[in-house]
């Protein structure tokens, strides 16, 4: 059966490295084989802002509740057409990429706005079994792939261990973990390409060809090995057990 992926891209710029590595993706997926889909956020002039006007079949006169009216619109097949198309491609994927520049420390806002839109109470979370919470690494998205390709303008001392900036996983953990994890999906090892500003030059051209070659195997890497909430190994699925990590705290805490 024939893959599928999805490259999600958001810079505003597209002759920017971001996009170059998209295109390089989609490029590079193809000669595998795979269907892949785009997700321009910036081309698309996608709405980042959730308001009630993502919800225009709620008739309540209630103060705006985000959570009820997007299970509601969710269950109800109401969600506005933009989120449905965006949740039908995540739906269709084996594999998702995002390519984004590292903006304060954070993805840009479209790409935020894209998950707070996309990621429905009842599509991403909010699903249960047996009386467990689907997230953490169960949920509508479980067993697909999420891939990270960041690009950031300071070097990699800025984010190495001892670094002003803090490592990149550190700062990624709360999309890596709390936002593709959390729904399902199997996390692999960000790549992120440092001192990515100024002129094109040979390094770049080089980072460009290193990813192109990653991706011919990354349906065989190993994902990220985040502990998943319902494992046992949490206590009411919110509190690691002490035995469970002895001698660990903080993100290293989450990682078998």
């Amino acid at each position: 059966m024939t893959k599928s992926a999805l490259v999600v891209s958001a810079h505003p710029e597209p002759t920017s490295l971001t996009q170059t590595l998209a295109k390089t993706s989609v490029e590079a997926l193809t000669r595998m084989g795979l269907q892949v889909q785009t997700s321009d956020l910036y081309q698309m002039d996608w709405k980042a802002v959730v308001d009630a006007t993502d919800f225009p079949q709620d008739d309540s006169q209630a103060p705006l509740a985000i959570i009820a009216a997007s299970g509601k619109a969710y269950h109800s097949n109401t969600l506005t057409e933009d989120v449905i198309q965006e949740q039908q491609k995540l739906l269709a994927a084996d594999l998702v990429i995002f390519h984004f520049p590292l903006w304060w420390y954070s993805v840009p806002a479209i790409l935020k706005g894209w998950f707070d839109r996309v990621y429905a109470y009842g599509f991403a979370y909010g699903y249960q079994n047996k009386g467990n919470q689907l997230r953490y690494g169960e949920g509508v998205l479980q067993g697909k792939r999420a891939l990270i390709c960041v690009t950031t303008g300071g070097g990699y001392e800025d984010y190495s261990p001892l670094g002003i900036n803090g490592t990149m996983d550190e700062l990624l953990f709360p999309i890596t973990h709390g936002t593709l994890f959390f729904p399902g999906m199997d996390v692999l090892q960000n790549h992120v390409i440092f001192d990515a500003k100024g002129e094109p030059n040979q390094r770049i051209t080089d980072e460009i060809a290193n990813w192109s070659e990653r991706l011919t195997h990354v349906f065989s890497e190993k994902p990220i090995p985040y502990r998943k909430q319902n494992s046992g190994d949490y206590i009411n699925g919110q509190v690691l057990k002490a035995e469970v990590a002895m001698g660990k705290s903080g993100i290293a805490a989450h990682i078998a």
